[in-house]
């Protein structure tokens, strides 16, 4: 399989994008070694050998390879930072209650040449019924809102590597970009492989510089949405850490097929099985775009910072300082939103400081969760 087919480093691009996209870490932080402790409620240097098969942790008969039991609504996942020896992993329903949590060990932290922060995501991706998460060691485990626990797959890690991943919404295929980090940037390779036994493996595509690959969801099983990044960070600020645009390509070739957002519009938040936000560099428009690069709206904003496009596309959520409005609808809620949970419902995120909420937008209610973490997805979870 040839590599380099498509030229995704492209440094005309400016550097902005939206730092709660990401987590940055710093060097001497994040854990090693620690044990992973699920609560269910209703090889290092190179790719996953072909022959390393899953082994469950719990609940018998559960695995990548068996049938998903599907689910019956829509969830929210929460996942703490990474910075600690070890983070947390939440799934929350609609209703506020937590229906799964696990603590993995934190990925160890890596950094560009200990000279600026890498720019690296949440260690978590979601399929259409699991929740997947990533441990120091770079083994993947999942968990499910029926209780379901298991081992999926290992990834590539050590040193100043980094491996980001994210699932096929069916649970049969994983990608995976290795990212190695040095002074000057960042070398990145993308694989795609079956999730059970790592079988079917295709490395598509290699290449290194200032910029870096994120594989950040799918949009159903025939598309696999990158995003491209700096792979380096040395401040913050809006649009500093985040997706610049994001690249749909196909997972058994690596060929583009569509991109997203770009240099006029930096990708604003993170996107839903509908598209996603971009916003020009000044602040002034947002514009909502679908999976096929077609701009379905556009709308005059006041600042850039994060936005987030509902699932089925009818209402972006404009994050403020202590309340979130809606392009699409009139209602305000008092609370910070990360993400979406389903059309109707968001999620705020939170600390021991304070407490994640959800949001009615058919009632304007809003209700506190019993859990911490950042938004790191929902499930169903296909883009």
């Amino acid at each position: 399989m040839r590599k380099n087919r498509v030229p995704y480093i492209i440094p005309a691009v400016k550097p902005h994008t939206f730092l709660l996209a990401v987590v940055i870490l710093v060097a001497g932080c994040g854990g090693q070694g620690s044990t992973v402790h699920i609560t269910p409620a209703v090889s290092p240097t190179g790719s996953p050998a072909a022959s390393q098969l899953p082994d469950i942790s719990a609940s018998p008969g559960a695995s990548p390879a068996a049938s998903p039991v599907p689910i019956a609504g829509s969830f929210a996942v929460l996942a703490t930072s990474t910075l600690g020896d070890n983070y947390t992993v939440s799934i929350v329903a609609i209703d506020g209650k937590v229906v799964g949590t696990a603590t993995p060990s934190s990925p160890t932290a890596v950094t560009c040449g200990d000279a600026a922060a890498a720019v690296v995501p949440i260690p978590v991706s979601t399929s259409d019924d699991r929740a997947y998460y990533m441990d120091a060691q770079g083994v993947v485990r999942f968990m499910t809102v029926h209780g379901e626990t298991g081992r999926a797959t290992t990834v590539p890690t050590g040193g100043g590597r980094r491996s980001m991943f994210s699932v096929s919404p069916d649970d049969q295929r994983i990608a995976v970009v290795v990212s190695d980090y040095t002074s000057s940037g960042v070398a990145v390779r993308l694989y795609v492989e079956d999730l059970n036994g790592g079988s079917n493996h295709l490395d598509l595509f290699s290449s290194s510089g200032a910029y870096g690959l994120q594989p950040i969801g799918w949009h159903g099983i025939n598309n696999l949405v990158l995003a491209k990044v700096p792979a380096c960070t040395q401040g913050g600020g809006p649009f500093s850490a985040g997706p610049l645009e994001l690249h749909v390509v196909d997972p058994a070739t690596a060929v583009r097929r569509f991109t997203i957002g770009g240099t006029n519009c930096v990708i604003a938040g993170s996107p839903s099985p509908a598209g996603a936000v971009c916003e020009t560099t000044n602040g002034a428009q947002a514009s909502v775009i679908d999976w096929t690069a077609n701009t379905r709206r556009s709308f005059a904003i006041q600042g850039a910072g994060p936005a987030y496009l509902s699932p089925d596309g009818a209402i972006v959520a404009i994050p403020g300082s202590s309340a979130t409005t809606f392009q699409g609808n009139s209602k305000t809620l008092s609370l910070q939103a990360c993400g979406w949970i389903d059309s109707s419902h968001v999620i705020s995120g939170g600390d021991v400081q304070q407490q994640p909420r959800i949001g009615n937008l058919a009632t304007g209610t809003v209700i506190p969760v019993a859990a911490q973490g950042s938004c790191a997805g929902r499930l169903p979870g296909g883009l």
